[in-house]
């Protein structure tokens, strides 16, 4: 077996020991010790050996456990995606809710939809010995290279879902809310409607998406790959979205948006080119986070409570570490629509007719 097949296996089965990495590197275990703590008197060109064993086998140094052997740590750790995203904001006080007075506390990292620094803080918390995981992945995230950081770890994954990933999940259910946004709208008599945000390779878009189109399907619209409109997940990416509608051949008449941070961008971007938000075209925000409310005008939302999804999923989370039970389970929560003046009815000339 050669030395990749056999990390593999090791990363496969459980976490990497200290053996394990001085056999890859091809050192004592001494020298891996020494390695760790930052020994004087070991080579550079050992220590770069040592240090790429560690990263592919994806050991992890437990600094609490050198003092405290044994001790059963009383830290978990949350991993959000975007604390600029308000709804994010929500969750992990929710999250923080759920632990106090219990016997876990919460450590809180950022990692700004950035990969790497996804695996940094996780390899950080990891090394202080968090029990487990709240994980809101960012965008761009790898199951495979996730996997051997995160091995043995019990972790709830939230809002976002990936894919080969074994570990448990609390998520909005995401198609049937879309669907009702949808459905709105066309009662609302649009037929022009567009879907604005979001990367491709999120899960959490696609299945949005996918309510979105049954609900066109449903009512005999075709789906106008046109429409739909891939943008970063912020306010930035809806306001450049706005252009876009408008100048289409025949423009869009109304949106449906990946979330509220990327609706509200895109009610400025239409409001900035003239256009009456509410009155000539129709704009659905997703989460309904508390500035919906105070938007001009207020913006129509699929309510997804960021703070009731964060408890949830520490509170699974902390059944996971009492049970000892690390066993997936997935909590798909019910979403309903907010209305309010952004998604009032269009002009009938908007339409092209009845």
């Amino acid at each position: 077996m050669t030395d990749d097949a056999q990390g593999e296996v090791e990363v496969r089965e459980g976490r990497a020991t200290i053996v394990d990495v001085a056999r890859r590197a091809g050192v004592s275990k001494s020298t891996v010790s020494l390695v760790l703590g930052g020994s004087s008197l070991v080579a550079d060109s050992t220590r770069e050996r040592v240090a790429d064993a560690m990263t592919k086998l994806g050991y992890i140094y437990h600094r609490g456990a050198a003092t405290l052997r044994g001790a059963k740590s009383g830290v978990i750790g949350m991993v959000i995606n975007d604390l600029s995203n308000p709804f994010y904001v929500e969750l992990a006080i929710g999250i923080e809710q759920a632990c106090q007075g219990g016997a876990y506390i919460p450590f809180l990292a950022n990692t700004a939809e950035n990969p790497v620094r996804q695996q940094q803080v996780i390899r950080s918390m990891r090394e202080h010995g968090a029990a487990g995981l709240v994980l809101a992945p960012a965008i761009g995230t790898s199951a495979s290279e996730l996997k051997p950081l995160l091995a043995g770890l019990p972790v709830v994954q939230v809002m976002r879902r990936l894919p080969g990933l074994k570990a448990s999940l609390v998520a909005p259910q995401n198609k049937e809310g879309a669907r009702k946004a949808t459905v709105h709208l066309i009662a609302n008599g649009h037929k022009r409607i567009a879907f604005v945000g979001g990367m491709s390779s999120l899960l959490v878009r696609d299945e949005r998406l996918a309510g979105y189109r049954i609900a066109l399907e449903e009512a005999g619209i075709p789906v106008d790959l046109s429409l739909v409109i891939e943008t970063t997940t912020n306010y930035s990416g809806g306001g450049a979205a706005a252009p876009q509608l408008l100048n289409l051949p025949e423009p869009a008449t109304a949106a449906l948006c990946f979330n509220d941070v990327v609706a509200i961008g895109l009610v400025r971007g239409l409001t900035e080119a003239g256009v009456s938000v509410g009155a000539d075209f129709a704009v659905i925000g997703f989460d309904d986070i508390e500035e919906a409310k105070h938007t001009l005008p207020a913006l129509t939302s699929v309510v997804v409570n960021g703070r009731d999804l964060g408890s949830r999923a520490a509170q699974l989370l902390m059944r996971h570490l009492a049970s000892g039970d690390f066993e997936p389970e997935a909590v798909l929560c019910p979403t309903t629509l907010a209305i309010r003046k952004s998604s009032g009815a269009p002009k009938p000339n908007l339409l092209g007719g009845n």
